[in-house]
């Protein structure tokens, strides 16, 4: 995949489908560490641990219209090219939790990408799925929770008004928060 984001989306999509009603996505950049680390967990039906021990290999997947499943291995072997490390942690009934870590400045890291895009995606693919997004650089924290904003909008995020003003809010907001560093 070219980017990040695109990762943090397919392994989301794969908490939608476990039927995860909390996705918690954390993306922390530490430029004195030189590390980026992105976490992906929910608290969906989760995997037993035969499955758990196949899960990075592509050939094993629980979906019944192909029998390759693509997104963990190469969510692991993009953490691994960029001189970082990977891990995933899984129980039946409690949920997944997915993450990776990449060297910032090492030359075959894929840019973490649009990562509003993604979070918008989620919102509106995911309906019964809450997203909480924990968004740091360098120590400076951005929290996005659409827990708050139904809350304050006293319902669901369905139309396109609202989802590009979340769109505009969050991309703003990480702005700030990147303080000029290149993720």
């Amino acid at each position: 995949m070219t980017e990040l984001a695109l990762h943090i989306l397919d392994i989301a999509h794969n908490s939608i489908a476990a039927k995860a009603t909390l996705i918690r996505i954390g993306v922390e950049a530490d430029s004195q560490k030189n590390a980026l680390r992105i976490t992906i967990a929910d608290d969906g039906c989760g995997m037993d641990a035969d499955f758990l021990k196949r899960v990075a290999d592509p050939f094993s997947t629980t979906r019944t219209t192909r029998r390759v499943g693509l997104g963990i291995p190469l969510f692991k072997a993009a953490a691994e090219t960029a001189g970082g490390s990977f891990a995933i942690e899984s129980a039946v009934g409690a949920g997944t939790t997915t993450s990776a870590v990449f060297r910032l400045d090492h030359i075959d890291r894929v840019p973490l990408g649009d990562l509003t895009e993604t979070v918008a995606a989620l919102i509106y693919e995911g309906q019964t799925a809450e997203i909480e997004l924990t968004y740091i650089v360098d120590g400076r924290t951005y929290v996005f929770d659409t827990r708050e904003i139904k809350a304050v909008l006293g319902g669901g995020i369905t139309d396109a008004v609202t989802l590009t003003y979340l769109k505009d809010m969050l991309r703003e907001n990480m702005t700030e928060i990147n303080g000029g560093l290149e993720i």
